[in-house]
């Protein structure tokens, strides 16, 4: 038995969690998010708690029985607290503007790189204009942005210099050394 899916999700006061089918939809004060679990496992909602239940030992009802209880988990998270991820911009010249929906980023190219936040993603860019902090609901989707975010400039292996998770560590190499 999986020790995360056989664990309940406690229901908060204020959310409302509706099940239609193979389809959970869990709407809270910060939103609302829809998911349709895979067949092979059971969602059912009892006494202000979510339990997830697999049909069978089949290996795949076995694989997807905590990965549907995380997913749930964080949907009921999302709409009540809410995510977030900060990423750093390390390098002379570069940084971050938010205009809109929209993120301009100087990261010594030859020209301003222009990223378009999805639906749902709010963006905030600190004072120095070096640090950006995702937020909003859905965990998958925060992932997603700051991984394409980084993408734009991953950090250099001799210098760090380019896009980094916040507490990301780098382990540096070292560059060539004098002639003696």
């Amino acid at each position: 038995m999986s020790r995360i899916g056989k664990k309940p999700i406690e229901i908060l006061s204020g959310v409302n969690v509706t099940l239609a089918g193979n389809t959970i939809k869990v709407k809270g004060p910060k939103g609302e998010l829809g998911w349709s679990f895979p067949q092979g496992t059971d969602v059912s909602v009892k006494d202000n708690t979510i339990v997830v239940v697999r049909s069978n030992d089949e290996k795949k009802n076995r694989a997807l029985h905590g990965l549907t209880r995380s997913l749930v988990a964080n949907m009921v998270d999302g709409v009540t607290k809410g995510y977030q991820r900060v990423l750093d911009i390390v390098g002379v010249g570069y940084r971050a503007q938010v205009q809109g929906s929209k993120i301009m980023l100087t990261l010594g190219y030859s020209h301003p790189v222009e990223f378009v936040l999805p639906e749902g993603i709010t963006a905030v860019v600190d004072q120095k204009q070096t640090q950006i902090t995702l937020s909003g609901i859905d965990k998958q989707k925060i992932g997603q942005v700051a991984a394409d975010l980084r993408s734009l400039r991953k950090p250099d292996a001799y210098k760090g210099k380019g896009v980094r998770y916040a507490g990301e560590r780098l382990k540096l190499k070292v560059g060539k050394t004098g002639k003696k």
